[in-house]
């Protein structure tokens, strides 16, 4: 389909150019959210009257979003979220979501402002460009952490994942002490009953190291009796 773009669009081309755009793209796009008129024409004509009032909006809207882009730009938000040990969330962090986050804090940003192709579905530090106007583009910082305490953590750049092992480890290893020191009989039961398990894997081990010594010995024996 041919499309009149009645503002500046990205990898398509400026105010007034003739593109041609797949029929989907037109219709679910840039026709409903008055980004272009199809080429017929009619609204070629109607598009040669409305040219400079089409200008003159645009330069407005252009100045009210490099003024909103001049306190946007680096703005850092942050989300918490419910996320597993490996850091991946029980849910996703959607456009409409940091455009809250952004509207709460006093900036005038709409979902379809937020340039993420993909929702977030990780914990960390996330760059996210907004286009606040055709030719207006900012980035803000989106950090996604469980909890205050990890994403002061995470803005510090600390390896969430690994301190998360670290943590893990270390309470382990203080559960296995307390219980020593609390429960020693408990500690002792426990450590007899996995001992023949590892005393049957270390045999284990030995008959397979045994087996393949042998077997090149079996090997030359099978030729001898060959020849």
């Amino acid at each position: 389909m041919e499309v009149i773009l009645l503002e500046r669009v990205a990898k398509l081309g400026q105010m007034g150019e003739v593109v041609r755009v797949k029929d989907g793209f037109a219709r679910n796009y840039l026709l409903p959210r008055g980004k272009a008129l199809r080429a017929t024409k009619e609204n070629r004509t109607r598009f040669e009257s409305m040219k400079v009032e089409l200008e003159a909006r645009n330069l407005e809207l252009k100045s009210d979003a490099e003024k909103v882009a001049q306190k946007l730009d680096g703005q850092k938000f942050t989300v918490l979220r419910q996320a597993a040990e490996g850091g991946q969330l029980y849910g996703s962090v959607t456009p409409r979501d940091i455009a809250v986050l952004a509207t709460d804090k006093g900036f005038a940003v709409s979902r379809h402002q937020i340039a993420l192709n993909t929702p977030i579905k990780a914990i960390g530090l996330h760059r996210v460009p907004v286009v606040l106007h055709p030719e207006v583009e900012v980035s803000i910082s989106i950090t996604v952490a469980r909890n205050a305490d990890e994403a002061e953590r995470i803005a510090r750049g600390e390896d969430i994942t690994v301190a998360r092992d670290e943590e893990a480890e270390a309470a382990a290893e203080a559960a296995a002490a307390a219980e020593r020191f609390f429960e020693p009989e408990a500690a002792e039961a426990r450590r007899q009953r996995e001992a023949p398990a590892e005393d049957a894997a270390a045999e284990e081990e030995q008959a397979a190291d045994v087996a393949e010594k042998k077997s090149p010995e079996k090997k030359a024996e099978k030729k001898s009796l060959e020849k």
